[in-house]
């Protein structure tokens, strides 16, 4: 067989999910491609047109951020920004791991309160249950703006943890119950390490969703990041510079999002390279020590 026909036999055998592209399908591809980068960077040129024809970048609207107190407003809204996301995640992950224990509870009065709780607060929607508790219950904005994001993502991070839990093979709850483990320990040493690496993109993805969902404060005049942006655009004489606040607010967000979404890379990393986790040397078989007196063995004698 020719070195080409070896080629293309190793790169078909190498995918079995599809059909290795053929040279007009490439090319097509090709074509595929740069009309779509073409059209990207005509919506990316229309939208800086919009920006500079209606005077967005002009020196007017971005004179405030000059300003010291603005600049001090902008910190300490990012401050209550990150510190209700912390006091939320640290409650959303504590209450997925109490319902999830419920959900998996060998109980099932125990099992079905904890089913009713999650299901409820899922359905709910986060505003409905930050407005309700700051309205009807009279909470300050802070506690009602935490409360809501940890019902709603502990509730979903509960469907995380069980699921993760569920994942791991059967085999390995069966093998641990063989050897006299309790229920507790059977969780605690065998299926929840093991879980944790299929459940973290999730958690983190839900983390995620959490710290954008604390934008929802400003709602109830919570002073958050957005809540200082709005006072900004709104509340000074400079041309209402509503665009630059965003153009300023935006990749702060998407920074911190991005920033979480790395940590949750370098944990997974960490994990992988922890001695816990690595791959033991096994040394190679040897022949065993013979028995006094006893030689190595040899073949019949015909």
């Amino acid at each position: 067989m020719s070195p080409m026909a070896r080629t293309a036999t190793a790169a078909a055998s190498a995918s079995a999910l599809y059909d290795v592209p053929g040279p007009k399908t490439r090319k097509r591809h090709l074509v595929y491609g740069l009309l779509a980068t073409l059209v990207i960077i005509g919506l990316i040129a229309w939208l800086l047109y919009l920006l500079f024809d209606t005077g967005q970048f002009t020196y007017t609207k971005w004179m405030p951020f000059e300003y010291e107190g603005i600049q001090e407003l902008l910190l300490r809204g990012l401050g209550n920004t990150l510190k209700a996301f912390a006091i939320a995640a640290v409650l959303s992950l504590a209450l997925g791991g109490v319902l999830a224990v419920g959900r998996l509870s060998d109980h099932a009065p125990v099992r079905w309160v904890a089913t009713l709780i999650v299901e409820f607060f899922r359905a709910m929607p986060v505003l409905v249950m930050i407005f309700f508790i700051f309205v009807a219950l009279k909470v300050q904005p802070l506690p009602a703006l935490v409360a809501g994001l940890t019902l709603y993502n502990g509730s979903v991070l509960a469907e995380v943890f069980r699921s993760g839990v569920n994942s791991v093979d059967r085999g390995q709850r069966e093998a641990a119950y063989a050897l006299g483990m309790r229920k507790t320990q059977v969780m605690g040493y065998v299926l929840v390490p093991q879980a944790v690496r299929a459940m973290l993109p999730a958690i983190i993805s839900q983390l995620v969703v959490a710290l954008k969902d604390t934008s929802l404060g400003f709602l109830i005049t919570y002073e958050e990041f957005l809540h200082a942006g709005k006072l900004i655009a709104s509340n000074l004489d400079y041309d209402l510079p509503f665009i630059p606040v965003v153009m300023v607010i935006s990749p702060i967000y998407i920074g911190m999002c991005m920033l979480l979404s790395w940590f949750a890379t370098w944990v997974a990393k960490a994990e992988r390279r922890s001695l816990k986790t690595e791959a033991v040397e096994v040394a190679p078989a040897e022949p065993g020590t013979l028995l006094p007196g006893a030689g190595p063995p040899t073949a019949p004698k015909p």
